[in-house]
């Protein structure tokens, strides 16, 4: 039996004097993760009370859609640039529907 879909929450915070070149490289996600084919939302928000906050809320078909994507180029070149964008760990977590 396949997995039921997922949704994912993972947030992010800026260093000080990178939120404009996180907000860009966390912006060139948006087109070619929506384009994989388990992907049924993705969505970038920043924090209404504090600009350096992003979240992405995802929702993918299953288990195996989003481990797919955790290998893509994309999403690997953005990891590899984290430690000079971001403060601290990245806060993922994995949800399902009730």
């Amino acid at each position: 039996m396949a997995d039921a879909q997922i949704a994912l929450i993972a947030k992010v915070r800026a260093k000080e004097g990178q939120t404009k070149a996180l907000a860009a490289e966390l912006t060139s996600m948006i087109e070619p993760t929506r384009a994989e084919a388990g992907c049924i939302k993705y969505d970038l928000h920043v924090s209404a009370d504090d600009e350096a906050l992003f979240m992405f809320y995802e929702i993918w078909r299953s288990k195996e859609d989003l481990d797919l994507h955790l290998e893509t180029p994309h999403l690997q070149g953005l990891l590899s640039k984290m430690g000079t964008l971001v403060e601290g760990d990245l806060d993922v977590s994995m949800w399902k529907l009730v």
